[in-house]
């Protein structure tokens, strides 16, 4: 167990309740729609974290020099997206929970980082925004002291309120997250938060979803609903509540008021594609390494019945998926095109397969007892046991700094950005720190 990141999680719990309890519900009104939202009928199967679909063989016409030069396309409507749209600065990416959105998180920084923009990072060097309470500017480092008055990127893990947000963020903000089947993103929160709250009082996720519902308290958020939670609404409907039609379609619309692009876990790479495409990015902006993803020997297989509970219980959470699932393909028509898709996600694929051959050593990510560089430990959390990545050897400067940041964990990537952004206040915090010690 390394203790230092350890530590930083406990500071970010430590002081979320009194905001959690003070700021419970929003204050602004949710608008309903008239009936329900289309669903999509779907059969459950448990996939593992950030699982990526199969596509067809890659496309020719791409071209790499050196595993890190701008992809060409060979397409002539992409070249005329190209010319007719700028690419986006101005970011807000609600981080859930078990989504794959650390992986997002890290395309964030990068794009970022190489681009010299500024990070809305929380104050005194914590990882998230206070979390589970409600976001307030005021938790962003270089607010009160008028250090930065213009941000360009919020992606640190928040429980999302739009007014407060906009008050933070330019007017042209781009806002998106991601969501995943709540089955599998329950057992992923199970395994991951077995030492939290309720989690820990319980033997197994069944045992949880047979005796633990009547000894959840008020800050066991991951326990259930977490996805309506993080989106700033009440998590505690389930299936049998009386007024659940009209919970679910007030939580859709304000989601759909508040975000321009709902992306999907088990559909990652077309996902990439899309915020592609809607951002005006480059391919290469896109690309990633799956981060905070689990070793196979801490996954739990589950049954049929375990997951109909699950649904059950986090109603909301299946219910948001459902719609958004839905609206996702409708967008990837319009938007991109299905055989424009396919095409992408193969290059998406061989430019991820040309980096992996440059950076990683054995190619695939590795147990973190056999990680060779503390500086790119993950964090590990519960039971699960967190995979990280080994770096081929004898790279060149340049080569292994792209690289490092492709393998980066959240903690540390945080850590590098905010010491870079607000270098007097880092070292402050690390006086102080020091003293405590």
């Amino acid at each position: 167990m390394h203790w230092a990141p350890f530590k930083r999680f406990v500071l970010d719990w430590s002081a979320a309740p009194k905001y959690f309890w003070r700021n419970k519900n929003p204050t602004e009104p949710r608008l309903q729609n008239e009936g329900s939202p289309p669903l999509v009928q779907q059969n459950f199967v448990l996939q593992q974290d950030n699982e990526i679909t199969e596509h067809p063989p890659p496309a020719h016409g791409f071209q790499l020099k050196d595993g890190f030069a701008d992809y060409k396309s060979q397409n002539e409507e992409a070249g005329r997206l190209k010319k007719t749209c700028q690419p986006k600065s101005h970011i807000v990416f609600l981080k859930t929970h078990k989504t794959a959105s650390s992986t997002i998180q890290n395309i964030l920084y990068r794009y970022g980082e190489s681009r010299g923009l500024t990070f809305a990072f929380p104050r005194n060097k914590h990882n998230q925004l206070f979390y589970p309470g409600y976001f307030d500017r005021r938790y962003v480092n270089g607010v009160e002291s008028k250090l930065l008055k213009t941000f360009d990127i919020l992606c640190n893990h928040m429980r999302f309120r739009k007014p407060e947000v906009k008050k933070l963020m330019p007017q042209d903000s781009f806002y998106f997250s991601i969501v995943r089947n709540p089955v599998a993103m329950m057992e992923s929160l199970y395994i991951y938060y077995k030492y939290l709250g309720v989690f820990r009082r319980t033997k197994s996720l069944e045992d949880f979803l047979d005796n633990g519902q009547n000894i959840l308290s008020l800050l066991d958020n991951y326990a259930h609903n977490n996805l309506a939670f993080d989106f700033g609404f009440d998590n505690t409907a389930t299936a049998d509540t009386p007024d659940l039609e009209t919970i679910v379609n007030e939580v859709i619309t304000g989601i759909e008021q508040d975000f321009h692009l709902i992306l999907i876990t088990e559909y990652f790479d077309e996902s990439m594609i899309l915020l592609k495409h809607t951002l005006c990015w480059s391919l290469e902006d896109v690309v990633s390494f799956k981060l905070n993803s689990r070793h196979d020997q801490s996954r739990k297989s589950m049954s049929q019945i375990t997951a109909e509970k699950i649904k059950r219980w986090n109603i909301l959470d299946w219910r948001i998926y459902e719609h958004f699932n839905a609206t996702f393909w409708h967008k990837v028509r319009s938007l991109v095109g299905e055989e424009e898709m396919k095409r992408e996600v193969s290059q998406l694929k061989e430019l991820q397969a040309k980096l992996t051959s440059i950076c990683l050593e054995g190619g695939e990510a590795v147990n973190p007892r056999l990680i060779r560089d503390e500086a790119v430990m993950p964090f590990q959390s519960g039971t699960a046991v967190i995979q990280g990545y080994n770096l081929n050897r004898n790279l060149d400067i340049q080569t292994k700094t792209k690289c490092q940041r492709l393998i980066m964990p959240e903690l540390q990537f945080t850590k590098l950005l905010y010491e870079k952004q607000f270098p007097e206040t880092a070292l402050k915090v690390v006086n102080k720190r020091r003293r405590w010690n």
